[in-house]
C-alpha cells in the first residue's frame, strides 16, 4: 500500500462518521405540469406535444436521474425548465401532494412566481 493510501485510511478512520444528505433544489424559473414520455425524446406537457432536449435530466423524488425510457407512458407531476432552444431540459418529479400545493401557485404574475418559488423551497427543503 502506498504512503498516501495509508494516510487516507488513517484519516478516514479518525474522521467522524459522515452521512450523505441530498438536498433537492429547483431553479426559480420552473413551471409545474404533468409530463408523459411518449417515445423519447417526444413528450407531452399537460397534454400538449413537446420534446426533451439532448441530455435532458428528469430527477425523481429521491433526486436521482430517471432515464426517459424507464418512465414511458407514466404521467408524472413535475416542475420543469426549458433550455435556450425551448426544449424541456430539466424536470423534477413531485409527489401528488406536492403537485397539488404548487400546481396553481404561478399565475404568470411576479407575485405568482414568488409564491411558486416559496412553495418549491418548502417542498424541497422538507425532503432530507
Amino acid at each position: 500500500m502506498n504512503r498516501w493510501s495509508l494516510a487516507l485510511v488513517a484519516a478516514l478512520a479518525a474522521a467522524p462518521t459522515l452521512q450523505a444528505q441530498v438536498i433537492r433544489t429547483a431553479p426559480a424559473d420552473v413551471k409545474p405540469a404533468r409530463l408523459v414520455v411518449t417515445a423519447p425524446p417526444d413528450i407531452t406537457l399537460d397534454g400538449q406535444p413537446d420534446r426533451l432536449s439532448p441530455g435532458a435530466r428528469i430527477r425523481g423524488t429521491n433526486n436521482l436521474v430517471l432515464l426517459s425510457g424507464s418512465v414511458v407512458g407514466q404521467t408524472l407531476p413535475v416542475v420543469y425548465r426549458r433550455d435556450a432552444a425551448g426544449l424541456v431540459h430539466e424536470a423534477w418529479v413531485l409527489t401528488e401532494d406536492e403537485y397539488a400545493r404548487v400546481g396553481g401557485a404561478d399565475d404568470g404574475s411576479a407575485q405568482g412566481q414568488r409564491r411558486l418559488a416559496e412553495l418549491l423551497q418548502a417542498v424541497f427543503g422538507a425532503r432530507r
